[in-house]
């Protein structure tokens, strides 16, 4: 047997087994969506990292480091200090205001009904966009580096829905995911987090101190290998301007590559602290004291990881090289390439331990880029599951419109139906949208923008103004995710077909969406005010406040068992 292919069979084996433990301790709504609130600091903070170090963080960032030198690893800076705008004004008063869901902390001071419904609608927005870069990835993964497993699926999901013909690798994908959640819930996702978390973080340790090994571990001979490396435009690795180039550009008399650069800084750096899978994590844990040891260990786990994406992506630059990293899928390799990783442990593998450690480090790296996978499509599954679930179905439809009581065993029954669809809506459109478009890189890019154009205001102003109201929430969130779709549909890299001069000049959307949707949320509360619509946001702002503040009426923990 192939064995890349019994690396993953092994690493499905053992989700799989985590998932039957914890389909018994899954019965109730808080342990279906919260896992009981038993989880741990420490616990919790290595799911977050499984959670948030994705497969375009591990596979694409050490892929645009390697083809981008400097401008690449501008992205893993981005993705860290996101986290201090969680730790210092997301985390606590989001686990003491809310229940499951970030619709919970909205509706707290808001209408109920249009507020879950537009956080139920920019949830799903985050969620569907960030799975279908996932599983589109996963799909590329599989084809690449196990074409056996690829070949021997066709027969089996060779078929075709609305004129879309389905992946066969992207289906697999879909399925284990949709298993973990409708059978485990909370339990098994953030156990499969935490078992991918301590696989990639263990990987890129292995990797970095072989890279470091080859020079000796004289880091001026490391860097002085870098700088000989030089870009397709001639530029030094150790310089800005490869991937997005300096002067050759204006856009509304400004450099173009100045305003990406700022743009993508914004999205990834804001949309962090929106994203609702993310959130959705800061429930499980006991109390606001755990939430906060949360977020300090995964700042310390995610740190340490993309310090040593410096290492593997640097390191593919020096000892691979472009030619090599591209062998397998030239022509069609481009600068964000995912297979930097796996050819840095394939041939790291070969030079220390001989062509059958080549073979075992490929092979490895690969099953951890496919937990890596596995466990974020989860979280993300869980995530839009519970906004139309919880949010929409429970809280809208049979609470606030039918008035109806809805039993412990229906809310988990419509829960695990809920994911289930979920999950082959997003196994149809990672298809369509794969198939289409060279666009995983742009679908994960849009979920961060919409999360912090439409989310993220409407989280600080629930949680800090006074004055903000039902009408501002809305419009945050319909308008700031509706903006960041429009923007980036009419940009020069969705257009289709690709036209020379695209309605909106950059391709990342976040230094004009992002204001869009603070602009939004504070122009909706004043025409809220002079409609006098919604006068118990205000009142019960001081409730809030103190909850968020003190802990003082937040949700109990409960045995997971």
């Amino acid at each position: 047997m192939n064995l890349t292919l019994a690396l993953f069979l092994i690493v499905i084996a053992i989700t799989l087994g985590i998932t039957a433990w914890a389909s018994r301790r899954s019965g109730t709504t808080v342990q279906f969506w919260a896992a009981g609130r038993g989880i741990k600091g420490w616990q919790n903070g290595l799911a977050i990292s499984g959670d948030y170090m994705s497969a375009a963080s591990f596979l694409g960032i050490a892929g645009l480091i390697a083809f981008n030198g400097y401008d690449g690893f501008m992205y893993s800076v981005g993705w860290l200090v996101a986290y201090l705008t969680v730790l210092f004004l997301i985390a606590e008063p989001m686990r003491n205001t809310g229940k499951y869901t970030l619709a919970d902390v909205l509706s707290y001071r808001m209408s109920p009904i249009p507020v879950r419904s537009a956080a139920a609608f920019s949830t799903v927005a985050v969620s569907a966009s960030y799975m279908m870069a996932q599983m589109i990835g996963a799909g590329s993964l599989i084809k690449i580096l196990i074409p056996s497993l690829d070949s021997t699926l066709k027969p089996w999901f060779n078929w075709t829905i609305l004129g879309t013909k389905l992946d066969p690798s992207i289906t697999v994908v879909g399925a284990l995911m949709m298993i973990y959640v409708i059978a485990g819930g909370m339990v098994a996702t953030t156990w499969v987090q935490i078992v991918k978390a301590v696989m990639l973080m263990g990987g890129a340790i292995l990797l970095s101190f072989l890279v470091l090994l080859h020079f000796g571990f004289n880091f001026g001979s490391f860097f002085d290998a870098i700088a000989k490396v030089k870009a397709a435009n001639g530029l030094n690795f150790t310089q800005p301007g490869i991937l997005y180039p300096y002067g050759k550009t204006q856009v509304w008399g400004i450099d173009k590559a100045l305003l990406e650069n700022v743009s993508l800084g914004m999205a990834l750096i804001l949309g962090t602290a929106g994203l609702p899978h993310i959130l959705m994590r800061f429930f499980t844990v006991p109390n606001a004291k755990a939430a906060r040891q949360s977020v300090v260990w995964a700042m310390g786990l995610i740190g340490s990881f993309y310090i040593m994406t410096t290492f593997l992506g640097f390191g593919a630059a020096t000892l691979v090289g472009k030619a090599n990293i591209c062998a397998a899928v030239a022509p069609k390799c481009t600068p964000n390439s995912n297979l930097a990783a796996p050819r840095l442990a394939e041939y790291l593998g070969t030079n220390f331990f001989g062509t059958g450690g080549g073979e075992f480090l490929l092979a490895f790296i690969a099953a951890v880029a496919f937990a890596t996978i596995l466990a974020v499509v989860a979280g993300l599954t869980l995530a839009a599951s519970g906004a139309f679930s919880h949010d929409f179905y429970v809280n809208v439809i049979r609470t606030h419109i039918l008035h109806g009581h809805v039993s412990e065993r229906e809310q988990v029954t419509v829960a695990r139906i809920t994911a289930g669809l979920v999950g082959l809506l997003s196994i149809w459109l990672a298809a369509r949208v794969g198939a289409t478009a060279n666009a995983a890189a742009l679908v994960a890019g849009v979920a961060f923008v919409i999360a912090a154009a439409a989310n993220l205001p409407a989280i600080l102003f629930t949680l800090f103004w006074k004055r903000f109201n039902t009408w501002g929430a809305v419009a945050s969130l319909v308008g700031g995710s509706v903006m960041t779709i429009w923007l980036v549909s009419i940009g020069p890299g969705w257009t289709l077909p690709a036209v020379a001069h695209p309605a909106f000049p950059l391709q990342n959307v976040g230094i004009v969406s992002i204001p869009i949707g603070f602009a939004l949320a504070i122009l909706g509360t004043y025409l809220g005010e002079l409609a006098k619509a919604d006068r118990l946001a205000e009142r019960r702002f001081h409730e809030i406040d103190v909850r968020a503040q003190t802990g003082i009426g937040a949700e109990p923990a409960a045995a997971a068992g």
